[in-house]
Parts: C-alpha cells; sequence; structure tokens
C-alpha cells in the first residue's frame, strides 16, 4: 500500500504514535523497524529494508543469497494491529519485493490462498500451541548451557486443576497480554508435562490465521521474557519433557456463500474432505521440511511420545498426521498434526493447503481410515521417513 493519505488513516483511527514494521523471515523471528508515526510515513514514501531477512537462520548467520541489499517493500495496512509493548504502539508486516519476494513464507502463503481462491474456496485456520514456561532468565538458561532447566510448574500433571489454580494469576495475565495484540484467542490453559501450558486460538481467514500464530508467540516469549521467565516453543526440550506440537486446523469454504465445504448432512467425513486428505497423504512426506524444518523437530518423533509417526488419519482421533473432525454443523475441519510448535506458521498452512487442494485437482483416491491409531503405530508405508530411506 503506498497510498500515503490512507495510510495516515488507518493509523489515526487506530491511535498509533509508534510503529513497529516489519515481517516474520523464515526462522519465525519478527524482524522490524521501530519508528515514531511521522517518521514511518516518511518512511513509507519509499519503503525499503534489508533483504538478508530472506537468508538469515534464528542465529543471524546467512545460509544463501550473493547479493545483500535494501529491495523495495510493500506495506500491507491490512495487518495493522495492537503493540500493547509500548503505549500508542501498533505492528504492521511489510514484505520485501523484487527478487527475494518469492522466498518470504508469507508471499508463499499467499500463492496457495490464491490457488484456493481460484477453485473457489477460501481457507480458514486455527493453530494450536503447546509451551513450556522456564523458570529461567535470558542469562540462566546461557549460564547452564541449555541443560538442567528448571520449568515453572515441574509438578504439573496434564490438564491438572491444581496448576491451573496455582498459577491462575500468570496465566490470566498472559491470556489478557496475547488478547491485546489483537490475537484471536479461543483458550489457554494446561497440558502435559512439567511448565507446559497449551495455546489455542479461533479461526480466521487467510493470512490472518497464520499472523495470529506467528504474533502469539511473540506475544508469549516477551511476557515470559518481562517475567524473568523463558516460554520455550522448541520441539523437543530433552529427556522427561513432552514433545511440543504446533497443530492447524482448516476448513474450505464457498468464496461467494462462506459454506463450510467439509460439512456434511449425515456429520461424517465427506468427499471434498477425504479428497483433501488424500492430497496430504501424498504430498506431506514429500514436502515435510516446511513444517518440520529442525533436526530437534524429528527428536519429538521418537517412540513413546504423543506425536504422530506416519501419515494417516482418523475420525476424532489424537494420534493420526490428520484428524478429521467431521459436522453437520459449521465446524467441520481437519486438524494437521504433525508439525512441531516451532513451525514457521506460514509456511505450515502453505503446506496444508498445497497438499490438500491437489488431491481436489487430481481426484486423488480416497485412503481408508487407519484401523490402527496408537501413537507408536508406523504402517511402513505411511512413515514420514519411508520415502527418504
Amino acid at each position: 500500500m503506498t497510498d500515503l493519505a490512507a495510510i495516515k488513516a488507518i493509523l489515526h483511527e487506530n491511535k498509533a504514535e509508534v510503529v513497529h514494521v516489519g515481517q516474520f523471515d523464515p526462522a519465525s523471528i519478527f524482524r522490524e523497524c521501530r519508528l515514531r508515526k511521522d517518521q514511518f510515513l516518511k518512511w513509507a514514501k519509499d519503503p525499503r529494508f534489508s533483504n538478508t531477512l530472506a537468508y538469515w537462520d534464528s542465529a543471524d548467520d546467512l545460509f544463501a543469497g550473493t547479493s545483500y541489499g535494501t529491495p523495495p517493500h510493500t506495506i500491507d495496512m491490512t495487518s495493522i494491529r495492537p503493540y500493547p509493548a509500548e503505549p500508542g504502539g501498533v505492528a504492521i508486516i511489510a514484505e520485501l519485493d523484487g527478487e527475494v519476494k518469492e522466498l518470504m513464507p508469507r508471499q508463499i502463503l499467499r500463492r496457495q490462498l490464491e490457488r484456493a481462491d481460484s477453485m473457489g474456496y477460501s481457507a480458514k485456520g486455527a493453530f494450536e500451541y503447546e509451551v513450556i514456561l522456564l523458570n529461567e532468565s535470558a542469562n540462566s538458561v546461557r549460564e547452564k548451557g541449555f541443560r538442567g532447566l528448571q520449568a515453572v510448574a515441574p509438578d504439573n500433571k496434564c490438564w491438572s486443576g491444581t496448576t491451573a489454580a496455582t498459577h491462575a494469576a500468570l496465566i490470566a495475565e498472559m491470556e489478557a497480554e496475547i488478547l491485546a495484540y489483537g490475537i484471536n484467542l479461543f483458550g489457554l490453559g494446561v497440558e502435559l508435562g512439567p511448565g507446559c501450558l497449551e495455546t489455542t486460538l479461533g479461526a480466521e481467514f487467510g493470512l490472518k490465521a497464520a499472523d495470529d500464530a506467528a504474533f502469539l508467540r511473540l506475544a508469549v516469549r516477551s511476557f515470559a521474557r518481562r517475567k524473568g521467565l523463558t516460554a520455550s516453543f522448541m520441539a523437543f526440550l530433552g529427556e522427561g519433557d513432552p514433545g511440543l506440537g504446533g497443530h492447524l486446523s482448516l476448513s474450505l469454504h464457498d468464496k461467494a456463500t462462506d459454506e463450510n465445504k467439509f460439512t456434511t448432512p449425515d456429520g461424517q467425513t465427506g468427499p471434498l474432505a477425504r479428497s483433501f486428505i488424500a492430497g496430504m497423504m501424498d504430498i506431506v512426506p514429500e514436502c515435510y521440511a516446511l513444517c518440520t524444518s529442525s533436526v530437534n523437530a524429528y527428536r519429538r518423533q521418537a517412540p513413546g511420545s504423543w506425536a504422530p509417526k506416519a501419515v494417516t488419519w482418523q475420525d476424532h482421533t489424537f494420534t493420526t498426521s490428520v484428524r478429521s473432525v467431521p459436522s453437520s454443523g459449521p465446524h467441520a475441519r481437519l486438524e494437521f498434526r504433525s508439525p512441531p510448535a516451532d513451525c514457521n506458521t506460514y509456511l505450515t498452512m502453505a503446506l496444508m493447503l498445497a497438499a490438500g487442494p491437489d488431491g481436489i485437482e487430481r481426484d486423488l483416491p480416497h485412503q481408508p481410515a487407519a484401523e490402527a491409531a496408537g501413537p507408536d503405530d508406523i504402517p511402513r508405508e505411511r512413515t514420514l521417513s519411508a520415502r527418504f530411506v
């Protein structure tokens, strides 16, 4: 968006005095510039920023690229949201243009959303993240070499009412922080393992679903830091800790009527959803690195964990890669349960939207639901790694 008058009007409407403008890189880090409103308006006349964002890893080390400069950016004013960490603050996403544009995760997702749109669908999604709160500061985790870290609730049990009551004030304060970012938070509660919480988002259409998920992790991490704590979304912290998932629920809607196309009169998983599942079962193993991009993330899928270890599906189960939640009402959806909590939200949603509609377009044969769906049931032909060995 380059209409300065329109940008100024939107800033005024949002009572913005300070703008944190940036984008989430491949490592899911929000790389930003902080500008006062007047300075942002000046920058917006010719918005530019470093293209190293496309080539940096989480340690700020370059892994690709041959030319580094400051290409133009496109400001997405529809992405504006409150930034409660600072009075009068807002956050806005501005995306790289030029040759690196197509490499950026948000643009990759946009292409898949456009493809779904060309098929007559709009996509509605919601992420669910598990996070471990550690009673450690930024200094103490480094002093300990990131080993032997202490959880906030070391005695926690899954869905423990005692843990929820003991830490109710902290949880409520975190919830208020998340909501203050304009994030559609559905629930925040206790989960499996020491210090583990689960954050569940409400469903949103298109880019907003992935934006909410990305900003949620920013909100939780910064909140924890201000409390002298550490919030870890790392897929697997180590022995004795649970693997942390980043599940994505998604439904396809008629873009003209908003009708959920996964809804069926009999409340069963219908033909369209099953074609979507067939696409995922065919494509996901080939492109799994899009949602599981580190060695550590694969450790979460070791035997004995609750993480799915095969690309199978079943209704209402928690141990298959694809969990179908059929309904005769508006909430029918498919849940992709394989990704870890540190997945890139844009690439994960793009993977699901690349695979599912591909199954619809190619009219792939419907695959039967898994007969056995325990956490360690691994049909050889459906393992996530079978095609690489």
